[in-house]
């Protein structure tokens, strides 16, 4: 008999959206016709820039004809899309060879995927709260997990411990869910302390294009002996809007090497393997971010989600509540107010006030008394959202 993978059984139900969606559901069926003002999704609202679109729009015309027709991309990524992405990395002062990068058809597919490089017997170390793939990804694989706590006194960004030592050690900075970004004398820590127990760091940078102080770090690589140590994944959907269009990028240097195995190599022949590349018309789009006005035209987007994100933290400072978050990061991680718990402040404001947001506790324990807002939406809605929490709270 065929015997399945039975650490799915080990998996948590995935309560947190569909409680937020049968909560969602219930209400509307007594309100109808109710406006809410939904500040939970990550997903964003703003369409495409014209640059990208224009790319996209020529990369289609090219497979109409037998002179520029494409089929299968290279594995690895179209050496056009891996010298563009090189040329970001080294235009910010970051020494990458063109086939140091690869790309993907977004972080989260990478996140998983990237799992492959690694023995089922390393442990991996996950800072929570976190994101949720994290840990169930882990999970499917069988490996031992190490929670390392973080909260309010360390502004979620832990210092390394030699009591959570693990082989794998995950890090997001901007994090999702909590807007909080690693300096970088903390992430020298970090990567000292990988070089030393010989861990593999995998960096997920997916929202390092809202990072405005030029203090902080927007990848991995700008610190010191990171190459011999990390893997950094990231992504266009957020910094280009390509939620629906699928596309992103890993970085893994040809230094970082563990047991004679170079992870450059595998990650090679594991493409090669198991993919036949991202398909030519999204990347030429995404080679189109890159470009001097392709970069003008996002950064507009970026500028209109941050300005949400302002929109809330000011309320959030007029009312005293502490949060992190919103000026490098499009999520506001805030505590709950008056002691409530993440899911008692969620019904209040859905009841009350019509206001969607994500409750603490569905990214691990240590999110428990928090609250996650993020900040794609309309202008519109989240000025209104804004205002609402004001009147409840005031």
């Amino acid at each position: 008999m065929t015997k399945p993978n039975m650490h799915y059984a080990d998996l948590k139900d995935s309560y947190l959206f569909y409680n937020i969606s049968q909560k969602i559901k219930a209400y509307l069926a007594e309100h109808e016709g109710t406006h809410l003002y939904r500040m939970g999704i990550g997903d964003v609202s703003r369409p495409l820039c014209d640059e990208v679109i224009k790319a996209l729009h020529g990369a289609v015309d090219d497979q109409a004809g037998a002179d520029t027709f494409h089929g299968y991309m290279p594995e690895p990524g179209a050496p056009f899309l891996r010298e563009t992405i090189a040329n970001y990395y080294r235009s910010r002062g970051i020494n990458l060879a063109d086939d140091e990068v690869f790309v993907s058809s977004g972080a989260s597919d990478e996140l998983g995927d990237i799992l492959d490089l690694f023995d089922r017997e390393n442990s991996a170390l996950v800072i929570e709260p976190a994101y949720p793939a994290y840990v169930d990804a882990n999970i499917i694989a069988g490996r031992k997990i190490v929670h390392l706590p973080a909260g309010r006194e360390n502004g979620f960004l832990p210092d390394p411990s030699e009591d959570a030592v693990a082989d794998i050690l995950y890090i997001c900075s901007p994090n999702n869910p909590t807007g909080a970004v690693f300096s970088k004398a903390q992430l020298k820590n970090w990567v000292d302390f990988a070089n030393a127990h010989e861990s593999v760091i995998l960096f997920d940078a997916a929202y390092e294009a809202f990072i405005e102080d030029d203090s902080l770090p927007r990848s991995i690589f700008e610190i010191e002996g990171a190459k011999t140590c990390a893997i950094e994944i990231c992504s266009l959907s957020k910094t280009a809007g390509f939620t629906g269009t699928r596309l992103g990028y890993t970085v893994i240097p040809k230094d970082l090497v563990r047991n004679g195995m170079r992870f450059n190599d595998m990650w090679v022949r594991n493409r090669t393997t198991k993919t036949n590349g991202v398909s030519y018309i999204i990347q030429r789009g995404g080679a189109a971010v890159f470009t001097p006005e392709g970069r003008r035209q996002i950064m507009e987007n970026i500028r209109y989600y941050k300005n949400n994100a302002r929109i809330l933290t000011d309320t959030l400072d007029e009312l005293g509540i502490w949060y992190t978050g919103g000026k490098n990061a499009p999520y506001v991680w805030m505590q709950c107010p008056n002691g409530l718990k993440s899911w008692e402040l969620f019904d209040l404001l859905l009841n009350k006030i019509q206001v969607v947001g994500t409750p603490g506790e569905g990214f691990g324990a240590c999110g428990e008394g928090y609250f996650r807002f993020s900040s794609f939406g309309s202008v519109e809605d989240t000025t209104e959202a804004a205002r609402r929490i004001k009147e409840l709270f005031k």
